[in-house]
């Protein structure tokens, strides 16, 4: 399947939540991220290989938010998957999500979900 077409069927989703809706945006933004280097995704390639397409030489989603690969700053990670309320509960990003969790850490979990979604638009469900 073609990116472009992947990216148009992820714009094309009904998110409801303000998370839901990070997770399409970084479902796009790692697609985005590949796309100069692969026009295209075999429609045979198994779970783990797109994994380690995507990851694009991280180790895994938490390696890929802590590295720099996706937001960097807490405000705009925040500004991503908070809804109003949590944000001012958070103060704009400058207090962390919760008592387990950075931002950064908050933005893998979202990063996972995004791969998620990706495989199974790519497998023929919607996720």
């Amino acid at each position: 399947m073609e990116i472009k077409e992947l990216i148009n069927k992820l714009e094309n989703l009904k998110a409801r939540s303000k998370w839901q809706k990070g997770v399409v945006n970084y479902s796009i933004m790692i697609l985005e991220e590949i796309q100069d280097d692969h026009n295209q995704i075999n429609d045979k390639i198994t779970f783990k290989e797109l994994e380690v397409l995507l990851l694009n030489g991280a180790k895994n989603w938490n390696r890929y938010s802590w590295g720099g690969n996706a937001l960097i700053y807490n405000e705009d990670i925040a500004k991503m998957l908070a809804t109003p309320s949590e944000l001012k509960k958070c103060n704009n990003g400058e207090k962390r999500p919760n008592q387990k969790e950075e931002w950064l850490d908050t933005q893998a979990r979202a990063l996972t979900q995004a791969f998620y979604k990706i495989w199974g638009i790519l497998k023929g469900s919607s996720l």
